[in-house]
């Protein structure tokens, strides 16, 4: 989550406050290039691959490459019939790419006459990220989506009095947690396996982060009898950005009581997933 998502400046709730009148909630549009080598894979062919590719920043979405026509393999791509309109950048128009004999339907856009307050997009194009086997930055294949270069981690250590509890039953305490800190997103705080007391029940749910790596999760069972599923996240083997919390376990803020030496935090706001598609 960087200037755009979650509650940064840019994003459609900000978490704090300008001296000038910013951009309406989701029309804050920022293009930049990227110094990264970008490569987009499909069926193990390379359909894009550019040192100058851009980065396409848009208020309440994920961020996006686009990439200059020369550096795209613009004859596995055939023209379709589909048409969108984004009131921020214009009318899009879609390829569909065949690799062999895979066909992805609509797999990438491009605006080839962007509204006059559009950055300059023109004819570049743009993959749905998730129809991409494989994405790359450099020789480093990159997951979630594209990583924002406004987006920070930070692990510190904490003795803070840390305990977790739902309907008066404590299911976690400890003095040696890890706070992780996120570019506008809520302080997660990552605590040893043995500082948890709940009863953990395996989940077979996994999530992918761009700059944690792949999480897999636990439900708890508490003492009524009540499963609640994948309430803690655990990163066994966290990208290098994150690895101090590797193999701690961290309960979703949003569903549970955390106490920070003895004064009760409020719960986040549930996050939403973001989308970074055509409109």
């Amino acid at each position: 989550m960087g200037m755009m998502t979650g509650t940064g400046p840019l994003s459609p709730r900000p978490s704090g406050t300008f001296n000038f009148q910013p951009p309406a909630p989701g029309w804050a549009l920022y293009l930049e290039p990227t110094p990264k080598r970008i490569r987009a894979v499909i069926d193990g062919e390379t359909v894009a691959d550019s040192s100058r590719a851009m980065l396409l920043q848009e208020s309440g979405l994920m961020p996006l490459y686009y990439f200059p026509p020369e550096d795209v393999r613009t004859d596995l791509l055939e023209p379709t019939d589909k048409h969108t309109h984004c009131p921020k950048k214009g009318d899009a128009s879609y390829y569909t790419a065949r690799v062999g004999d895979r066909v992805v339907e609509n797999v990438a856009w491009y605006y080839p006459d962007p509204i006059e307050d559009a950055p300059p997009i023109k004819d570049l194009i743009a993959f749905y990220w998730d129809r991409i086997d494989q994405w790359f930055e450099e020789d480093e294949q990159v997951y979630g989506h594209a990583r924002d270069p406004y987006h920070r981690v930070d692990v510190r250590a904490s003795s803070r009095h840390v305990k977790v509890m739902l309907d008066g039953e404590t299911l976690a305490e400890s003095t040696r947690a890890m706070p992780l800190f996120e570019s506008n997103l809520p302080v997660r705080w990552y605590l040893p396996p043995e500082d948890v007391i709940a009863q953990l029940e395996p989940s077979d749910s996994t999530t992918i982060c761009p700059y944690k790596g792949f999480a897999s999760y636990r439900s708890v069972r508490l003492a009524d009898g009540k499963l609640l599923d994948d309430l803690i996240w655990c990163y066994d083997d966290p990208l290098p950005e994150a690895t101090p919390i590797a193999g701690l376990m961290c309960f979703y803020n949003e569903r549970v009581d955390l106490e920070l030496d003895g004064e009760l935090q409020e719960r986040p706001e549930p996050l939403h997933r973001m989308s970074a598609a055509a409109s």
